[in-house]
């Protein structure tokens, strides 16, 4: 289990070392300049101190202080890349464009059956809508642990041990350490009310996802008492603080004891928040049980066909089977389906338990896959042959007719050289869609181009246009502002004479 958890938490921090790695791919800018994965850290950081304990952080808030720290690291760079290299951030952040917008790993821990494989799903910024219908960002458990540089540990015991030492450490008067520990005593605040809130949206979804007869009601009663022996202790070390504020003997000294301040005064403002919402849970409860226990379920059809339908149905004679019949597949294919319910059907749902997710994650199995390889679509002659048409003189540009017929002899000379014209005519295509500025960030010396000038293409197997394909050398920036430069002083003063 430790080594899982550890495994785990190494997880969670892939999708920000991802950032750096992906970075080199942005084709509409250079995005080398920018730490990624600090630019990710400090958004989760955002979003994490602005979430309550009903709604998030604004996307637009958080954007805009995200720019400010995108801008720290380039400021040279003009604000609008600032901006979309702050978006860029926040939607990798978020996965978007993935279909549940979650990560997922596959790990293994060895076991007395040998080596079992795992899956690991989770996230590290959700998009949620708030009650007023406005979207929010929330940071996931994983998130708040990958800034707290935990693995997945008792919140309770984790948020005393980070009281006692931001408390050793004010009293020692060490305020550059106690602000980090400050911080990340909120941040086990900010994941203990994230734990309750997850559990009552369960609750709200179906009141059998929560166990509210042991669980619930034990978790409760901790963490009331939680909260009780965390605000007496966060009162003592407030009092601690102020001192230390007022008593400051230098400016800076002064300001860092009045930033811990907030923060503990903002832990105090959290628990006030939590301890609202721990003590309305099991009105909350109550109230969902009765809401979905006097709600109508939907119908859902479970017809067996051949049971209740084709075997009557071949039992009757044809004129009274035909209006059956009739009658069902016009109601079957129509925008109403009907509903019908089995005893078998009603039973079977009744006593399948409510699954639940193994601490784990699903364990992957083993699928056989066959030995067949497909074979490729074009043999290597045809690649080699490629290579020799497409080598062309920079001076001499060449139609795509031309191209094709050549390739057509080739093929002719060559019968391995199978499906060269179509392997031409896709290559070609490619390059009349490709970016010079991609060749240039890899330093090439020369670049194919494909342009399409208006020509008909006239071919007995292709249509479209005759592309002109052609070689373009491509100059370095030194030489390109060598030959733009004005002429010298000299030669400006001679041609003056």
């Amino acid at each position: 289990m430790a080594f899982a958890q550890r495994v785990k938490a190494l997880a969670t921090t892939a999708p920000l070392h991802d950032l750096d790695a992906r970075k080199t791919q942005v084709q509409t800018a250079d995005y080398t300049v920018y730490q990624m994965a600090e630019l990710a850290l400090q958004t989760i950081d955002l979003v994490t101190v602005a979430m309550d304990f009903d709604t998030g952080a604004r996307p637009d808030a958080v954007l805009r202080e995200l720019s400010e720290h995108v801008a720290a690291q380039a400021p040279e760079r003009p604000p609008a890349e600032h901006q979309k290299v702050g978006r860029w951030v926040l939607e990798n952040l978020l996965n978007v464009g993935s279909a549940d917008r979650g990560f997922r790993t596959v790990y293994g821990v060895p076991g007395p059956n040998g080596y079992d494989r795992f899956v690991f799903d989770f996230k590290l910024l959700e998009e949620t809508l708030g009650a007023d219908g406005e979207p929010y960002l929330r940071a996931s458990n994983e998130a708040v642990n990958v800034l707290v540089g935990a693995l997945e540990v008792d919140l309770e015991a984790a948020h005393i041990a980070a009281d006692v030492r931001l408390e050793i450490l004010i009293k020692r008067g060490r305020l550059d350490e106690a602000q980090a520990a400050a911080q990340n005593a909120r941040y086990r605040t900010i994941q203990y009310g994230e734990m309750l809130r997850q559990r009552l949206e369960a609750t709200s979804r179906d009141v059998r996802n929560v166990d509210w007869a042991v669980t619930m009601p034990a978790f409760l009663d901790e963490a009331l008492t939680h909260i009780e022996e965390r605000y007496h202790a966060e009162n003592a070390i407030l009092v601690n603080l102020t001192d230390v504020r007022d008593t400051a003997d230098t400016t800076g000294r002064k300001a860092q004891a009045a930033r811990l301040v907030d923060v503990v005064r903002d832990c105090l403002r959290r628990h006030d928040q939590l301890q609202a919402a721990l003590q309305s849970a099991g009105h909350r409860f109550r109230a969902e049980q009765d809401r979905q226990t006097f709600t109508a379920v939907p119908a859902i059809a479970a017809l067996d066909l051949h049971t209740q339908l084709l075997m009557p149905a071949l039992a009757c004679p044809i004129e009274m089977a035909d209006p059956v019949l009739l009658s069902f597949f016009g109601s079957a294919v129509g925008l109403t389906i009907p509903s019908a319910l089995r005893l078998a059907d009603l039973f079977d749902g009744l006593i399948t338990p409510v699954s639940e997710r193994d601490s784990l994650g699903g364990r992957i199995e083993d699928p056989d896959l066959s030995d067949d390889e497909e074979p490729p679509r074009f043999p290597d002659a045809s690649y080699d042959q490629l290579d020799a048409l497409l080598d062309l003189d920079p001076e001499a540009p060449q139609r795509l007719s031309g191209i094709l017929a050549d390739a057509r002899r080739r093929q002719a000379a060559d019968p391995d050289a199978e499906g060269l014209p179509l392997l031409v005519v896709v290559r070609v295509l490619a390059l009349a869609a490709q970016e010079i500025a991609t060749a240039r960030r890899h330093h090439d010396n020369s670049v194919l181009m494909a342009v399409d000038d208006g020509t008909p293409l006239d071919d007995v197997e292709f249509g479209g246009s005759d592309l002109l394909v052609a070689r373009a050398m491509l100059r370095s920036a030194d030489h390109a502002r060598s030959v733009a430069a004005p002429p010298s002083d000299q030669s400006g003063q001679e041609g003056a004479a």
